[in-house]
């Protein structure tokens, strides 16, 4: 499957993981199936996706697939989960101690993780909100019966009364 290897570097690219120190491969697969499953939930794509998250499973494949938008927007859901865990971890790792002269103050790691975390979170909501408004059926909702736009109403002909003149 495409998705593991694409989508694990593309998700590591965005946390900031390039070395692969932090996070194994199969815990980001795992992240990642979660994240395609809140992802799925949220629009409507082109593809019908299945998501297994106990098996790591995305079925059909959206790198095969070459489904761009469900890819990009899992992958931002995916980094925005594991940032938020971090911010999470860090935010109760901050301290502040002074000894003398020495002093340790942990508390700007958890601000700048929340900075990014709050970046993301808000890049992945554009493209989330710019997927919707582009990729939906436009006009639908205001076209009635009578509207020029209507089956019913091509090029002057007016279906109810047979003439295209509307008698």
């Amino acid at each position: 499957m495409a998705w593991t290897t694409d989508l694990v570097l593309f998700v590591r690219t965005l946390i900031g993981d390039l070395d692969s120190s932090k996070y194994a491969d199969s815990r980001l697969e795992q992240i990642i199936a979660v994240a395609a499953y809140k992802v799925y939930d949220q629009a409507d794509f082109s593809y019908t996706y299945v998501v297994d998250i106990a098996t790591k499973e995305i079925t059909p494949d959206p790198v095969d697939n070459k489904d761009t938008d469900f890819t990009v927007l899992t992958a931002y859901q995916a980094a925005c989960i594991i940032l938020g865990s971090e911010v999470k971890t860090e935010s109760s790792n901050s301290l502040s101690l002074r000894d003398g002269p020495s002093a340790i103050d942990l508390r700007g790691v958890a601000t700048a993780l929340n900075g990014l975390y709050q970046d993301l979170s808000a890049k992945f909501e554009e493209l989330m909100q710019t997927y919707k408004t582009t990729n939906s059926i436009h006009g639908q909702a205001i076209l009635g019966p009578y509207s020029p736009g209507s089956a019913g109403f091509n090029n002057g002909y007016d279906a109810r009364s047979g003439s295209i003149f509307g008698n």
